[in-house]
């Protein structure tokens, strides 16, 4: 097996006179003994033999299986990491990036990056943990963690690391949120907001409720995006800006893109928004708003223009933060689902305005209408795969996750089938020879089906005798 043991000290060959090894020129200097001849390993010095050939034996044994790490490795601090290896080498879109780099430079830098990757152990972790908490809510704080076991994963992958010390610890939990159900408004609070919004903006509403969009989706509609003739919308892209506050278009979230059915009513609510406020021209770069570097960005940031069907009133796209403060949330107040916790000062056109702040929660913003909109699908009976299909998640189970509270009869049939397995009341006395003592003892083992017969009010039955000798059965009460 390929791995020796140099003794640095002294020479390999004995003196032919002698008898003995005689001492090199690095005699009494550093460490004597290194471990050389691994391929792939880096050679590592000892002090003591027993140790050179302990190490020996177990680098030989992990690379043969190929699960050598060498600790030196993981002496790079975790800081250093981050910036050099993991984050030059991602590749995320503006959207994502901007906040990523927010959570990991505020958070997981100033907590844990002075650390070296080997040194992040549970005792680590947990004291992390308790940090983390201390700064930010427990949903935040969820999406921390996630980062930091992704770049500890990737440590792993770059063999700086043999195992993910997030992975596996019974002592070491992510932080786990309070589980929050997906909110829905009943039809009189959506009324009520629209009716607040100024006109041009009600659409967006509608679209919330009619189709599922996310903001994003819906702020980036375009009129030929409506298939009129086929009764379908199709969702191919979203308004998005970077941190720096610039525009660009991209596909919507998963990078998917779906066609929604269309109602007769939002069809018509469409066309009448349509000839109230025609829709505006906007020209904006694909995916990226920074100026190409390549020629392939060049290409992939190329440009596009569609028709917007939501505008601001001077015809501009709509940034969503000043939608959001200055029409969204003054129309939840007006409509009673939230107040004023304080008021700014603003300067317009060299007026001076003071004006309300609102907190609104994040289960009142524009993301309910999409709540709603699935409510109102399953309530209906709506399939999981066809709903699943429309609001453009990755699969079903996403969608039973977010919404399976809002399913009709949700937990009923089993309340039926153990209220039945209760009932201890007196059940009514058949004659054995009686045909409904026959049909009962044929009645199929559903537990609901059983249910609806010894559950039902007590049978006043009447016996007769036929002329041929049978016996004829009337059921006066069931």
């Amino acid at each position: 097996m390929a791995g020796y043991i140099e003794d640095r000290w002294l020479k390999k060959r004995p003196n032919k006179k002698t008898g003995k090894r005689e001492r090199t020129a690095l005699y009494g200097k550093g460490r004597r003994y290194r471990v050389k001849g691994i391929p792939g390993v880096q050679d590592r010095s000892f002090d003591i033999s027993e140790d050179a050939k302990q190490w020996l034996a177990t680098a030989q044994t992990d690379s043969s299986r190929g699960d050598f790490v060498d600790p030196r490795r993981g002496e790079i601090l975790l800081t250093d990491y981050i910036v050099a290896h993991w984050w030059a080498a991602r590749s995320d879109e503006p959207s994502t990036a901007g906040p990523l780099a927010s959570r990991i430079w505020n958070h997981i830098i100033p907590l844990v990056g002075d650390l070296s990757l080997r040194d992040i152990d549970a005792a680590a972790l947990r004291s992390f943990k308790a940090a983390l908490l201390s700064r930010v809510e427990e949903t935040t704080a969820e999406v921390i963690w996630g980062h930091l076991s992704s770049i500890l994963s990737s440590a792993v992958d770059d063999q700086r690391l043999l195992r993910n010390p997030m992975k596996g610890k019974n002592t070491v939990k992510p932080p786990r949120p309070t589980e929050k159900k997906a909110k829905a408004w009943v039809r009189e609070v959506v009324d009520a907001v629209r009716a607040r919004l100024q006109e041009r903006y009600r659409f967006a509403v509608d679209l919330g409720i009619g189709l599922g969009l996310r903001q994003g989706e819906a702020f980036g509609l375009a009129e030929e995006d409506f298939d009129f003739k086929a009764g379908v919308v199709h969702v191919r892209r979203q308004l998005r800006w970077d941190i720096k506050g610039r525009p660009y278009f991209s596909l919507p979230k998963g990078r998917k893109t779906r066609d929604v059915p269309l109602s007769p009513n939002l069809a018509r609510r469409a066309r009448e928004h349509f000839r109230r406020f025609p829709s505006t021209p906007c020209t904006l770069p694909w995916r990226n708003p920074e100026p190409p570097t390549t020629a392939l960005e060049e290409r992939q940031r190329k440009p596009i223009t569609v028709n917007l069907v939501l505008t601001t009133s001077h015809g501009n796209r709509i940034y969503y933060r000043t939608w959001n403060d200055r029409r969204w949330k003054p129309a939840l107040a007006a409509a009673g689902i939230i107040k004023p916790v304080g008021e700014k000062v603003r300067h317009d056109g060299g007026r001076i305005r003071r004006v309300p702040v609102y907190a609104a929660p994040r289960e009142d913003m524009f993301h309910v209408l999409r709540h709603t909109y699935a409510s109102v699908q399953l309530e209906a009976g709506e399939s999981i795969v066809s709903l699943s299909k429309w609001l453009g998640h990755s699969t079903p189970k996403v969608t039973l996750d977010h919404y399976a509270h809002f399913m009709p009869g949700a937990g009923q049939r089993g309340l039926v089938a153990m209220d039945v397995w209760l009932d201890d009341r007196p059940q009514p006395k058949v004659p054995e020879k009686s045909l409904l003592a026959e049909w009962i003892k044929k009645t199929p083992t559903n537990s609901q089906v059983k249910g609806l017969v010894t559950q039902g009010a007590p049978l006043s039955v009447k016996y007769k005798e036929t002329a041929r000798g049978g016996l004829a059965v009337n059921i006066i009460e069931c």
